[in-house]
């Protein structure tokens, strides 16, 4: 977890999860909304990636209207499957 600063103010944290050696997961980036657009964000974006080093692969999900932020950092979007469970059908899928 990197977290940001403004004084004694938490104004914004990133998370990411790593086996260590092959691939990390970036499940959270949050940033308050008068911090947004200041840079805060893409220097968590930086340090986080700084810290987890050079893996196989990072993955982020994201929602549709921030894939342009996360591309400039150099993440590609492909499509996927997710897996929620309180959204599951209750019925059996076979």
């Amino acid at each position: 977890m990197v977290l940001a600063w403004d004084g004694d103010r938490l104004v914004g944290f990133v998370t990411a999860l790593s086996d260590g050696v092959l691939m990390a997961y970036v499940p959270l980036l949050e940033v308050l909304p008068a911090y947004q657009g200041t840079g805060v964000g893409t220097a968590l974006v930086n340090r986080v990636l700084d810290e987890i080093g050079d893996l196989y692969g990072v993955d982020v999900c994201c929602d549709d209207d921030l894939v342009p932020y996360y591309e400039r950092f150099g993440f590609q979007q492909v499509a996927g499957m997710v897996l929620r469970p309180h959204l599951r059908p209750r019925h059996d899928p076979s």
